[in-house]
């Protein structure tokens, strides 16, 4: 396991709720007072909220939260419930007539696992924002990581139990952190260990198969594979940045999914990453950007590490 959590970026919180029957849930990143954002999408088939006003010319400065979630697009549904918690707590973009609170987020697609009829909702936001913490070193099979997996393409048979992972990195007074839900179709790696850890997995001959070539050949076959896939993540910094600083900073930070996940940004994937910087401390943007894709990477294989067996899926605890 990496060391380090998304939290130890201060100024943010974290919390999480899931159904643990359904195999569903959401992640809810917190920042009260408002940190700028940015975000990129690289997946082809992503489902986002709010994520045009992360755009460096548009009004909006600051946002007051971020959802990671299960349930398809249903999941959205979970951003009202966040909004509510928050407009209690007074933290919101000024209207002159009340305040809105802003909150963006993503979704990635767990429908496949569980029960497909039971889907994060506004109770379920309003809860996973209410149980929100400043310090949050949860893993594995909890928030958007509760119906994760991976190594699909030969569906739930040969699949791999996934979760959500956390790390953070640290160069004098910066801090970059991660939180990561990983539900991606390919294959994972520990890039820096250089070795795979989840995917297609092979439960009787137990071995790894490579997803790359099982694609040539489904292609041949004219076969189909499912769908059901997507990464999501956020990457936290106490850099000063600007917006267009940030929306940089999501886009090196694919770089990690890129080092760790084999396909990835995929016509089926959604994959997408949110940056939110606190403005504490000056720092190169090309060093934070380093450090995101850094941290990315580490928080892809603590998902794998942390993750346990659940919803007739496999997890590398069990085979390693």
């Amino acid at each position: 396991m990496y060391e380090g959590f998304l939290t130890d970026v201060k100024g943010i919180k974290l919390g999480h709720a899931e159904d643990e029957l359904a195999l569903t849930g959401t992640s809810v990143i917190l920042c009260e007072d408002g940190f700028t954002a940015g975000v990129d999408v690289r997946g082809a088939g992503p489902g986002t909220r709010e994520t045009d006003l992360l755009r460096a010319e548009n009004l909006v400065q600051k946002v007051h939260g971020v959802f990671l979630t299960g349930g398809s697009a249903y999941g959205l549904d979970v951003g009202g419930g966040i909004m509510k918690f928050l407009e209690e707590k007074g933290a919101g973009f000024d209207v002159g007539v009340g305040i809105v609170p802003i909150v963006p987020g993503a979704v990635l697609f767990d429908l496949a696992v569980g029960d497909s009829k039971v889907r994060p909702d506004f109770k379920m936001g309003y809860e996973a924002a209410k149980s929100a913490k400043e310090k949050d070193e949860t893993q594995g099979n909890f928030g958007a990581g509760c119906g994760a997996s991976v190594g699909k393409i030969l569906g739930n048979d040969f699949a791999m139990k996934s979760g959500i992972g956390q790390s953070s990195v640290k160069v004098g007074d910066l801090v970059v952190s991660s939180i990561v839900a990983l539900n991606a179709m390919g294959d994972i790696f520990d890039y820096e260990e250089g070795k795979r850890i989840a995917g297609v997995y092979d439960r009787k001959n137990k071995k790894f198969l490579d997803t790359c070539a099982l694609y040539e050949k489904q292609l041949k076959d004219y076969n189909q594979f499912s769908p059901a896939n997507t990464t999501i993540s956020l990457v936290a910094t106490n850099a000063r940045l600007t917006k267009a600083n940030c929306n940089k900073i999501s886009q090196m930070a694919h770089d990690g999914y890129g080092r760790s996940i084999n396909p990835v940004h995929t016509m089926n994937d959604g994959d997408t990453i949110f940056t939110l910087a606190s403005g504490q401390v000056e720092a190169d943007i090309n060093l934070v950007g380093i450090l995101a894709a850094k941290t990315i990477s580490r928080s892809i294989a603590n998902a794998i590490y942390s993750a346990e067996d659940s919803g007739g899926l496999v997890s590398y605890r069990t085979i390693k």
